[in-house]
């Protein structure tokens, strides 16, 4: 019986391996089809016309850009960077959920003769790229540059930018860092000197170019440690990205966030405020200065604007003494005219009566 069981448990084992190893065998290729890939419509093509390219294994939902470009072939990449590649004739195209594309591509004459490439690489994001080899119908051929024996330098460690923003750049000075990497030297020979082209560009447009030399000598299996300063024009913000490059290939790209200069900004505010009021000022003192003037040297003001000011300075006038009224023949109060009653009644006067006390007291002697 313990034969029988070990007859029965090998097939077991091996149905057991089986379904393990098949699921595996499975994924396999499906890991392999995941590398970036392109394919052309048509491998030659003349200016003026178009081919589609199709792409498969990129990221899902990633920004690609499709350039043509001069003096490249897969195997060495495209040696003089995107400088040998039709860049106003370039598209984007973003993939989609399974990494997939197809873009339309006008064909158009690189800058640097062929052979060419279709070269296909992400904008943001993790860095891939791939090329395929094209042939533009027309355009020139000439043997690619000998590619440099001996030394030869490899970025080991991810690059990075040293250093920090100060005040003066807050007020539009020239943003500047320093990039650090680490290379190491993969040739037979040693490396004495190298000269480097770190590259700033802003959004999609191509770097711009700037060679600088490090000192040093780099033995074969050796590495160093290299710091190159990068510094952007006066006034630079937004989103820009900082490449290295050596003998003709990119080595390593880094992204760079410059903040506005808000100072600046604040300052051309200022500027817009304190001009007009002085200028305003200095008008308002021309005016005073050459508007006439009286006999007594005073300014003649606008007598609808100064009115309130003149009936300040104006004396104020009492009313005279009204001196009593004196009459010839003087009356008694009670017969006044504004006294009698019966002026008020009739309007008129009315003459004193011969049998009054008065009267009669004074014809009484004679």
């Amino acid at each position: 019986m313990s034969v029988v069981g070990g007859k029965v448990r090998i097939p077991a084992l091996v149905a057991l391996l089986a379904l393990v190893l098949v699921p595996l065998a499975g994924i396999a290729p499906v890991s392999a089809a995941e590398k970036p890939g392109v394919k052309l419509s048509k491998s030659q093509a003349g200016t003026g016309g178009s081919i589609t390219v199709t792409g498969s294994g990129w990221r899902p939902k990633a920004l690609l850009m499709i350039l043509i470009c001069g003096q490249s072939v897969p195997s060495r990449g495209v040696i003089g960077g995107t400088n040998s590649c039709a860049n106003a004739d370039g598209r984007a195209v973003t993939t989609d959920a399974k990494g997939n594309f197809s873009k339309r591509l006008p064909v158009a004459e690189p800058p640097k003769p062929c052979p060419c490439v279709v070269h296909v690489a992400t904008v943001t994001g993790a860095k891939a790229e791939t090329d395929a080899i094209f042939m533009v119908a027309g355009h020139s051929v000439e043997p690619l540059p000998k590619e440099e024996s001996g030394g030869r330098l490899s970025v080991l460690t991810d690059t990075r930018l040293d250093g920090s923003s100060g005040l003066l750049t807050w007020f539009g000075s020239p943003p500047s860092r320093k990039l650090v990497f680490t290379v190491g030297n993969v040739g037979t020979a040693a490396v004495k000197n190298p000269v480097f082209q770190v590259g700033t560009s802003h959004g999609v447009f191509a770097p711009q170019w700037e060679e600088q030399q490090w000192r040093g000598t780099i033995a074969p299996g050796r590495k160093a440690r290299i710091t190159l300063p990068v510094e952007l024009s006066a006034g630079a913000h937004g989103d820009y990205t900082v490449s290295l490059k050596y003998g003709g290939k990119v080595l390593a790209e880094q992204p760079w966030g410059v903040g506005r200069p808000w100072g600046v900004t604040l300052f051309w505010i200022l500027l817009c405020v304190v001009v007009p009021a002085a200028v305003f000022r200095v008008g308002m003192a021309v005016v005073d200065r050459v508007r006439p003037r009286g006999s007594h040297g005073r300014v003649r003001r606008h007598r609808g604007l100064r009115m309130p000011e003149l009936t300040v300075r104006m004396p104020r006038l009492s009313p005279a003494p009204v001196a009593p009224k004196t009459s010839s023949n003087p009356t008694l109060p009670w017969f006044a005219p504004d006294n009698d009653p019966g002026t008020a009644a009739n309007g008129q006067l009315s003459a004193p009566q011969d049998n009054s006390p008065t009267t009669q007291t004074r014809k009484g002697p004679t």
